[in-house]
């Protein structure tokens, strides 16, 4: 925790995705609301189906953020503001004729059901 999704259209070509999540991980990393660097998990999910609005023209990436609930707003603000830095960082310039959505939501896991095990035998992963 936290996981972090990163959803995109497929005609947003060229995308670094890899640096994308690597700058990601590296800016929550550094929030203070992030206890263990190896908590975070990161991946990037194409939308093949999908729709913004009624323009053929348009694409968004959209970054989820799952945290285990209880979070204060200012940590919710925090991780946000953190997700978009790091996206920007990488984010390439795109065709004129395409306007592409940015966003980022910060949603609450449920404490009670969720549940991790780590698998890996190194003492430093534990």
């Amino acid at each position: 925790m936290p996981h972090f999704i990163i959803e995109y259209t497929p005609n947003l070509r060229d995308l670094p995705l890899d640096a994308m999540l690597s700058a990601v991980a590296h800016r929550l990393a550094g929030s203070p609301h992030v206890q263990d660097e190896a908590d975070l998990k990161g991946r990037a999910v194409r939308a093949d189906a999908f729709r913004v609005g009624l323009s053929d023209q348009r694409g968004f990436i959209h970054v989820t953020v799952r945290i285990l609930a209880g979070r204060s707003s200012a940590a919710k603000q925090d991780f946000s503001q953190r997700v978009v830095e790091g996206m920007l960082e990488h984010m390439p310039a795109f065709d004129a004729s395409l306007t592409v959505h940015l966003s980022v939501e910060v949603v609450d896991m449920d404490r009670e059901s969720y549940r991790k095990v780590r698998l890996s035998p190194a003492a430093k992963d534990r």
